[in-house]
This record gives C-alpha cells, sequence and structure tokens, in this order.
C-alpha cells in the first residue's frame, strides 16, 4: 500500500489522537510500522493504554482511507503529513498541531510572513474598516494573510487580502469538499487563484461547532501574529487570541470604545496584557521588527567589542553555541529568573547583538 494511506489510516483510529499519534510514529519508527507493532510494544509507549491499543489492533480504517485519496486525487488536493518537508514549519512547532493537513491552492504555507485575522461574525463599520486599512497597510510587506472564512472578520480580511493583492489562506473546520458558510464560496473561489484553503478534516466532515475550536489552533500556530479586530466577551476569536498566546505567538488587539459590545474582547485582552495594542499596520511592523533587518548590520558592527554585563554575556554565549531559543530555554539552560533574563534579552535587542523573531524566539545577530 502507498504509505499515504497509513498516513490517513492513522487519523482515522479512535482514542488516537495528534499527540498520541506522534508518538505512536516516534517509538514505533515510522507511520507505517503502527500498524504492524505488536501489542506488549504498543502499550509501553507513554500515554498509550489498553483502549488506544485496542483501537490500533482492531481498527478498520483503510478502506476510508482509500476512499479519501481517490478524492484527493480527483480535486487536484495536497496532503500533508506533519513529517512531511511542506507541512507549515510553524504549525509543526505545536505539540498538539494535527497530524494530517489537506490543502488545496498556490500559496506558500512557509512564507517569511504570516498574519492571521480575525474577530466577530457580527463585524461593525468600525471593524470591517480597521481590517481593511491593516491589511492595505502590510500590502508592501509580502504577507500572508490567514482566516477562518466566517462571517464577519473573516471575510472582510480575505476580501481585503485579494483587494490588495496579497495571498490569503482560510483554515476550514470542514472538509474541502463543502464551503461554510456556503455564501462564501464565490469568494473561495477567488482565493484559490491567490492562496488557498486548509483543512484537517477529511471530505464529508460537516462544519460541526467542535470544529472550529479545532481549526482555530491552525489560524494560531501558523501565524507569526493574530490580530483581534473586533471581539465580544467570549468568541472563537478570543480562543484562538489564548491559542497563539500558548504557542508564544505575538497577539495584537485593536481597541474600541468602552461601550461597544464587539469590542469588549480587543479591550480585556489589552487590559489583561494578552494582547499589545495596535492602531495600524506600521504598529505591527514595529513590533515584530520587520524592518529592524535594514539597518541591523551596522548596529551590529558598533556594538561588537562593547563589554557585556556577565548575564548578557552568558546569554550571547548560550546562543552562539545553541543556536535559536525562546526565553523558557533561556532561563532554563542559564539558571535566571525571569525577570533578569527578559532584561538581559531586551537590552541585547537594544544593542543590536540580538533581535526577536515569530514565536518570541531569540537569534544572533
Amino acid at each position: 500500500m502507498d504509505d499515504l494511506i497509513y498516513k490517513i489510516a492513522i487519523t482515522l483510529i479512535p482514542n488516537v489522537g495528534s499527540v498520541n499519534g506522534k508518538n505512536l510514529v516516534a517509538y514505533c519508527g515510522g507511520v507505517e510500522a503502527v500498524f504492524a507493532e505488536k501489542k506488549k510494544t504498543l502499550l509501553k509507549i507513554p500515554g498509550i493504554g489498553e483502549t488506544t491499543v485496542s483501537s490500533i489492533i482492531n481498527h478498520n480504517v483503510f478502506d476510508r482511507a482509500e476512499e479519501e485519496i481517490r478524492f484527493i486525487e480527483k480535486y487536484n488536493i495536497i496532503p500533508l503529513f506533519y513529517l512531511d518537508n511542506d507541512y507549515p514549519t510553524r504549525l509543526k512547532q505545536c505539540t498538539d498541531s494535527p497530524l494530517m493537513l489537506y490543502y488545496k491552492g498556490n500559496a506558500d504555507l512557509n512564507n517569511e510572513k504570516v498574519i492571521s485575522v480575525v474577530g466577530t461574525r457580527n463585524a461593525t463599520e468600525y471593524g470591517r474598516d480597521m481590517c481593511r486599512k491593516l491589511v492595505e497597510g502590510l500590502a508592501d510587506s509580502h504577507v500572508l494573510i490567514l482566516s477562518g472564512l466566517a462571517y464577519g472578520i473573516d471575510t472582510w480580511s480575505h476580501k481585503a487580502a485579494l483587494e490588495f493583492n496579497l495571498p490569503t489562506l482560510a483554515a476550514l473546520g470542514h472538509g474541502l469538499d463543502q464551503i461554510y458558510p456556503y455564501t462564501n464560496r464565490s469568494l473561495a473561489e477567488k482565493m484559490l487563484a491567490n492562496g488557498g484553503l486548509i483543512t484537517e478534516f477529511m471530505s464529508h466532515t460537516k462544519p460541526d461547532r467542535e470544529n472550529f475550536p479545532m481549526r482555530n489552533r491552525i489560524i494560531a500556530g501558523m501565524s507569526d501574529a493574530v490580530i483581534v479586530v473586533e471581539a465580544g466577551a467570549k468568541g472563537g476569536a478570543l480562543i484562538t487570541a489564548d491559542l497563539a498566546n500558548s504557542y508564544n505567538r505575538d497577539v495584537f488587539a485593536v481597541p474600541g470604545r468602552l461601550s461597544d459590545t464587539f469590542s469588549v474582547g480587543c479591550n480585556n485582552l489589552i487590559k489583561t496584557n494578552r494582547a499589545a495594542l495596535i492602531q495600524s499596520a506600521d504598529d505591527i511592523r514595529y513590533i515584530l521588527n520587520w524592518d529592524s533587518h535594514k539597518n541591523l548590520k551596522k548596529v551590529v558592527q558598533r556594538k561588537l567589542f562593547v563589554e557585556l554585563p556577565a548575564e548578557e554575556q552568558s546569554v550571547v554565549d548560550l546562543l552562539r553555541n545553541e543556536g535559536d531559543l525562546d526565553i523558557d530555554s533561556v532561563m532554563q539552560k542559564t539558571g535566571m529568573q525571569p525577570s533578569k533574563a527578559a532584561s538581559a534579552l531586551l537590552n541585547l535587542e537594544f544593542e543590536g547583538i540580538i533581535r526577536c523573531l515569530p514565536g518570541k524566539v531569540y537569534r544572533l545577530c
């Protein structure tokens, strides 16, 4: 059988989610080996119990996997397993990223800059206007705009991206054999020419309510930063923002008046330090250091021979020896307290000796 059938089949086994699925593949030495492994060996794998092993041994999933392969071939869909080179690199860094993705379009899923724009389905004129202005302001930054094709802010972000000739990708909460909401079918077709559609769900998967929080982790995980344009006190946009924070992605929020129902979520994100306040695309570029590379070389050359404090020097030595690291790794390997590590990193960044990459990872310049 083709290797693809095993990649799809493992996602169909009951009680095997994305985390356990990756453990199985890692311990067994490959996805095909999972289906050939003995029960006693499977039971030794951390997180894998009797129920899961029984599901693996007594599975009946290959017929459905073969059906999906026929669908993929008929409609020129690109299947992406999490170990494939073309699987989105940013998403691969997330422990709960999907085992399989199904993609149709022409966007670069590993585009140098990826921004997600999310918000309420009940977008106001203010939200629509801000959404369009932010996307327009990013037009010269070669950004991939990612959202969820839902009513409201999602729809306006996709439309703005197409208007300003930016590639735009929609993460779906259902299979690629349908479009939800149906009224966005024409928009989705236009996106295939400059962007695309991506999902972890197989064909015949309906847009059920529980699918959309799962879809949101793709939106958060694939991006460098998530922008919440408008959001109520609860909703999917806030779930996406929380996921982005858990993945060490930057989160931005557009503020609104205290009396506006659909600015409550954004204002709360800012108030609780879960999002940075932004007013324009310039704020996004500044916080993400997208323009810093222009003068970075000169700054570094001026600072090469500066004598650094011991804590900052230890960070420089660490990054020189081990490469890019996030702040948690820096703290763990240097033994610094969070406040001291943050201070050292910030000072080094100001000195032009290190820079902060998307995902709050630090690199020696």
